[in-house]
């Protein structure tokens, strides 16, 4: 039998589109997780370390700090390391999904691909 996301589940969305981070957010919380906001890739990093989110989605264009760097920042400190990381990005040349990989992400989502339902569902096996 799969494994059931964890009621309540906290993800960190750290996405600088107004528009979108709002449609993004209100889906998950309709389905009862928490949702916390990052505008660039310095707060996600911070956040990342004061929320303990289950799973992190993470645009790779932002400001102050883009993804990459937000990542691989995560992934090396050892508060942080064991959180799941889906990246979400419209960059989708086979360079980008492979360094983002090889930084440490689970998944990479091309934002032109995936419906907002498909992505809610898509990140459902990361918040077992």
């Amino acid at each position: 039998m799969a494994k059931q996301p964890t009621p309540g589940a906290k993800i960190l969305l750290a996405e600088d589109d107004k528009s979108l981070s709002s449609v993004l957010m209100n889906k998950p919380i309709r389905r009862g997780y928490q949702v916390v906001l990052a505008k660039d890739g310095a707060e996600a990093v911070k956040k990342a370390v004061s929320e303990q989110p289950q799973l992190i989605l993470l645009d790779i264009i932002m400001p102050i700090k883009n993804g990459f760097e937000a990542l691989e920042e995560i992934k090396k400190n050892p508060a942080t390391k064991k959180i799941n990381m889906v990246v979400m990005s419209n960059l989708g040349q086979d360079s980008d999904i492979a360094k983002a990989k090889q930084l440490g992400a689970k998944d990479y989502l091309i934002k032109s691909n995936f419906a907002i339902n498909d992505i809610v569902e898509k990140t459902k096996k990361y918040l077992t």
